[in-house]
């Protein structure tokens, strides 16, 4: 025979603090110690060298865009890039 449920108490289940997402490299903020206009340069010129590796097929602009971000934001931080 199935045991009744005593309606008088009730359970309360503990929850776990939760978890952070894993922030991705991307979301890391653009150094600031550049100009943002000189950054926004280096990044087209990176993103148009992708675009011409790839034969300027479309359908990628964004991913290369986002792909030079990332290289030129990396660049920057080591302090390897050029003027």
């Amino acid at each position: 025979m199935p045991r009744e449920k005593n309606p008088g108490t009730t359970a309360e289940k503990k929850r776990a603090p939760r978890r952070r997402a894993a922030s991705p490299v991307a979301a890391v903020d653009p150094p600031n110690f550049v100009d943002p206009q000189q950054r926004a340069a280096l990044i087209a010129r990176a993103a148009y060298f992708r675009a011409l590796n790839r034969g300027f097929a479309p359908g990628h602009e964004v991913t290369d865009w986002l792909a030079a971000e990332a290289e030129v934001d990396a660049e920057l931080l080591r302090g390897t890039a050029g003027s």
